[in-house]
């Protein structure tokens, strides 16, 4: 879909409808149409003459986007397919191919740093409510998502580590959690405390997601229905901001871990 959305966007620049792209590339509107909405494929030497009839010049762009529409491997999350809500698969799809991870959190702690009885009491907590099977493999699906190996970096306010998702048990081992992970070399977690000036500016969760190129990086905001994905480059820019504005107004990583294990000792 991501590389549906690059293609439109790169037509749309050049000035072209759909059937003025069909015409140069000698195939029908449809087709185009098929290929802009995620329906079809594209193959690689297609991508390329598109991509020139289109005036594009990036030519590590155009790398990254035949990369995206020749990758034909099937990721682990290709098992829950018909079994999880389509954004739960598009979320694994997009870590995997990430390059790295920024998340603030407001009122849980992030899912891939998540013990499961912590991630257990967050969705049983959903309504309408899940059935045993289908709480099972999400708490499955999201164990396998915390394979982090690129660099991730965690804000999380004084409110997530506080609020009892579960029970003191499940606080506490989920705060022991954080700083285990925040021990590893490529995990920076920081805390902001309800009592630190300048905090304006994340009045929300969310997550940034790294891509190839900065133009292909992913924001995710969470829904009602699933997971909400963001790309146009004027809201990447203002997510971009926003996240330094954040992790400014944070507590720096050894203080952050001070904090959390100050927290963890009141349990």
């Amino acid at each position: 879909m991501r590389l549906a959305t690059e293609l439109r966007r790169l037509r749309e620049a050049a000035d072209l409808n759909a059937r003025q792209a069909a015409a140069l590339l000698g195939v029908s509107p449809a087709q185009i149409t098929h290929i802009e909405s995620g329906l079809a494929g594209v193959s690689e030497k297609r991508l390329r003459r598109l991509a020139s009839h289109y005036a594009c010049t990036d030519g590590e762009f155009i790398d990254a986007l035949v990369t995206m529409a020749t990758d034909r491997a099937r990721g682990w999350w290709e098992e829950y397919r018909g079994l999880l809500p389509t954004s739960f698969l598009d979320l694994s799809e997009l870590e995997h191919h990430a390059r790295f991870q920024r998340h603030v959190a407001i009122l849980y702690v992030p899912g891939l740093l998540q013990t499961e009885d912590y991630a257990r009491a967050v969705f049983s907590a959903r309504l309408p409510e899940l059935t045993p099977d289908e709480l099972e493999l999400r708490i499955r699906h999201r164990k396998a998502r915390q394979e982090i190996t690129i660099p991730y970096e965690a804000v999380i306010h004084e409110a997530a580590l506080r609020i009892r998702v579960g029970d003191r048990d499940t606080s506490k081992a989920q705060l022991v959690r954080l700083l285990e992970l925040s021990e590893a070399d490529h995990i920076t977690l920081r805390v902001i405390p309800f009592d630190l000036d300048g905090f304006a500016s994340a009045a929300s969760t969310m997550t940034y997601v790294g891509g190839p190129l900065p133009k292909l990086d992913t924001v995710v905001r969470d829904a009602l229905h699933g997971s909400a994905f963001i790309d146009s480059e004027a809201q990447l820019s203002t997510y971009r901001t926003s996240f330094r504005r954040v992790e400014a107004a944070s507590l720096e990583p050894e203080q952050s871990r001070d904090f959390i294990h100050k927290l963890a000792k009141e349990l």
